[in-house]
């Protein structure tokens, strides 16, 4: 059981075949969004691109950012300004999403797992705490609490949409219960009206992990308004991207101070020499803080890109709903089916593969798609199986059935909004192609 605690751009072209009838017809031929990014003028080769035959096939990335003109128009006038560091174009990037999500206070910090780093500093965790953190999830939120001191206790995911169960989460809690972290895996929102009944009744305080979850809802609620604390990352290959990147976002003055202070090595730069003249080279330690500042190179392109997050997320919509149609009749295949009362921001489009009814494995399913140029990844190898916590906290499969259980069918494809009606359904049809040639 986990307890205890010991420290010791590629080619693309138009395919043979398009797609059937009943699959991908509603979807436009282009991004319905003026400001998408084209392609360059090598990523427009045509080639052969049947999947099922023996030429080289079209190939779709996992990912590809969608970074325009106006972004290195921005890049361009922050280095022309001499102040590349922390100053006004963090300032302007944080009044702006704090206006978007509709939350008080927003600290730009300079990747999501330092807001998660300082949303739990700010929140008192330390030694002797307890974390309460999902299985299925990246490294980040377990090792900042380790670095904290405290102990991560993981819990298990629901089957179907691997966000957190608050059923095992209740089950785990004890006494040195501090914080639960929900994740909204692939950016479909947890069962937040549960967890917040059960944060309330163990008086325990609620930092969402909204790594995936920008921008999106739940019970008409933004993600950012519902915790005490909510982490956003502006990573590479999220919605919104300032290459590295993350936020802080809340209701509590304090909690925000505190994390602004110590993103800043715990200097505040308020006081005032003993004759009332506050001088810019003067300062005081408040506390042995954390360098993570956001720089004003990241915040110039974070302001671009948070003008055009909701085309963003309405162009990764449209792919999720082109790939759920196009998939809907493979048995083999388990599309992804968010709960009625939420609005996903589709970060991630996640499926489960039916095993016992392919004559292959998750990982041979993989390498068929890159065979045929179809990127994809895997969120995530849970993090109670990774060799850390199983030598740490004797961390076993069976421990969490879940997410052990999700982690050996799940595989994520490709979804940005400068997909093509054509690259979906390219990705479908090679899907349909390795489903009917390795049936059981």
């Amino acid at each position: 059981m986990c307890t205890g605690w010991r420290i010791d751009r590629r080619r693309r072209g138009s395919p043979r075949s398009r797609p059937s009838p009943n699959r991908l017809t509603s979807i436009p031929r282009r991004l319905d969004c003026p400001e998408a990014p084209m392609l360059r003028s090598e990523d427009r080769r045509s080639g052969p691109s049947s999947p099922t035959g023996n030429a080289a096939p079209r190939t779709i990335p996992y990912f590809r950012p969608s970074i325009g003109d106006a972004e290195v128009e921005a890049v361009r006038q922050t280095l022309s300004s001499g102040w590349l560091t922390t100053g006004p174009r963090v300032q302007e990037f944080e009044l702006a999403f704090a206006r978007y999500v509709e939350v008080d206070h927003a600290v730009a910090v300079s990747s999501a797992t330092a807001a998660l780093h300082l949303a739990l500093e700010a929140l008192g965790v330390g030694p002797g705490d307890e974390v309460l953190v999902p299985t299925m999830t990246f490294a980040s939120v377990a090792a900042v609490v380790i670095h904290l001191g405290a102990r991560p206790v993981f819990v298990d995911c629901l089957p179907d949409s691997l966000d957190i169960d608050p059923a095992d989460l209740e089950r785990r809690l004890t006494p040195r219960a501090k914080v639960v972290v929900p994740m909204h895996h692939g950016g479909h929102p947890c069962r937040m009206d549960r967890i917040l009944e059960l944060a309330r009744r163990h008086r325990l305080a609620v930092v969402d992990d909204a790594a995936h979850a920008l921008p999106a809802q739940y019970g008409g609620r933004n993600i950012g308004t519902i915790g005490d604390a909510t982490c956003f990352s502006f990573y590479a290959n999220k919605t919104v991207t300032t290459g590295e990147g993350g936020m802080v976002a809340t209701r509590d003055p304090d909690l925000a101070k505190r994390v602004r202070l110590m993103a800043h090595n715990g200097i505040d730069r308020s006081g005032t020499t003993q004759t009332g003249v506050r001088r810019s080279w003067r300062y005081d330690i408040k506390a042995p803080g954390y360098k993570a500042n956001m720089t004003d190179l990241a915040a110039s392109i974070g302001i671009r890109q948070l003008e055009r997050c909701d085309a963003f997320r309405d162009a990764r919509a449209r792919w999720a709903d082109a790939y759920t149609e196009g998939l809907r009749d493979l048995e083999a295949i388990r599309t992804p089916r968010p709960g009625a009362d939420v609005r996903s921001s589709w970060h991630l489009y996640v499926i489960q593969l039916e095993l016992d009814q392919l004559r292959v494995g998750r990982d041979a399913f993989i390498d068929l798609l890159e065979a045929k140029g179809v990127g994809s990844s895997v969120h995530f190898m849970p993090l109670h199986l990774h060799s850390y916590y199983r030598d740490t906290f004797g961390c076993q499969p069976e421990d969490l059935p879940n997410a052990a259980r999700a982690y050996e069918r799940i595989l994520s494809l490709p979804i940005f909004p400068g997909l093509s009606r054509e690259d979906v359904g390219y990705v479908v049809e090679t899907i349909a192609s390795i489903v009917r040639d390795h049936r059981r």
